[in-house]
């Protein structure tokens, strides 16, 4: 194997690992903080490529300046986090936090399939095709073969959303109480922190940034049904090698799965998803929690 296509399997990786990064890392989020594993997350990725396809389509029709395309993208994603976030969290999860895990693993899976039948409800079956954004950015040859920039930006705003979302969380109030919430929700409660507040805006920014992975992937793809499931699968995979609640973990896993899953599309295309889940297993085998789980805390 030459250095030219390690190259490839390189960049070729990273794009594939930050787009699953960007539906890991929410999903992670409200891992962490809510201690829950939410399937509903696939369908908002899914929601955010649907709207952000239609929006694109209509935009493009229209003599608008064509980067304000990524400022539809953000508006679909901010829209979606938003206005799910408060429907899936206030009106079924706040009533369900008392009650078994599994329990709510299945009402979010519930969720994710009357999810699923409202999108086909609104877009029908048929494929949604926006790929105007992929030109406007260019493109750069790596190792002989072009690669548009489109693409590449997708792993600078996977790291600017980690930078941020690691600052976030060490580094103002707000992250301090997530952290309060996460080590002993109780003892945050008794401390005065509104636990309910924490946990609406959490799954609002877990919901923003599947809808984000879902917007910014949108012109890259053909937007149809199924998509969702796809994606959550995957996401749980990185997840799962990462470890529960981990950002650093998201990152980690998402590049371990990407470059897998480049290497065995160039060499071996058959074992593409095999490779992803003989890593998960792999990891759950060594390290159940995960390869960056957070530190639990100690009962005294």
């Amino acid at each position: 194997m030459d250095f030219e296509l390690l190259l490839i399997i390189l960049v070729d990786g990273l794009v594939y690992g930050s787009y699953l990064f960007m539906v890991a890392v929410g999903l992670t989020v409200i891992c962490g903080v809510q201690k829950l594993l939410n399937v509903t997350h696939g369908a908002l990725y899914a929601f955010g490529a649907y709207l952000t396809a239609t929006l694109l389509i209509l935009y493009f029709q229209v003599d608008w300046p064509q980067f304000g395309a990524f400022a539809v993208m953000l508006f679909a994603a901010l829209f979606l986090g938003v206005f799910f976030g408060v429907i899936i969290e206030r009106g079924l999860l706040r009533h369900l936090y008392h009650e078994d895990e599994h329990i709510i693993v299945l009402a979010t899976f519930a969720a994710f399939l009357v999810l699923e039948d409202v999108l086909l409800l609104i877009w029908g079956t048929d494929p949604y095709l926006a790929p105007e954004p992929l030109g406007l950015l260019g493109s750069t040859e790596i190792a002989g073969l072009p690669f548009d920039n489109y693409s590449l930006s997708m792993v600078l705003l996977s790291a600017v959303v980690a930078a941020v979302l690691w600052y976030g969380l060490n580094r103002t109030q707000f992250g301090k109480l997530l952290l309060a919430v996460i080590y002993d929700r109780e003892l945050a409660q008794a401390m005065g922190i509104n636990v309910n507040r924490v946990f609406l805006l959490t799954f609002m920014l877990g919901s923003f940034l599947g809808a984000l992975g879902g917007a910014y992937q949108a012109p890259a793809i053909s937007v149809q049904p199924g998509i969702g499931v796809e994606v959550i699968v995957l996401a749980f995979a990185v997840v799962v090698i990462g470890g529960m609640g981990s950002i650093p973990g998201a990152l980690i896993g998402s590049v371990i799965v990407g470059v897998a899953r480049a290497f065995a599309v160039h060499q071996e295309p058959a074992l593409e998803l095999f490779v992803i889940y003989m890593i998960m297993a792999a990891v759950l085998i060594v390290r159940p929690q995960g390869l960056f789980a957070p530190a639990k805390p100690r009962t005294i």
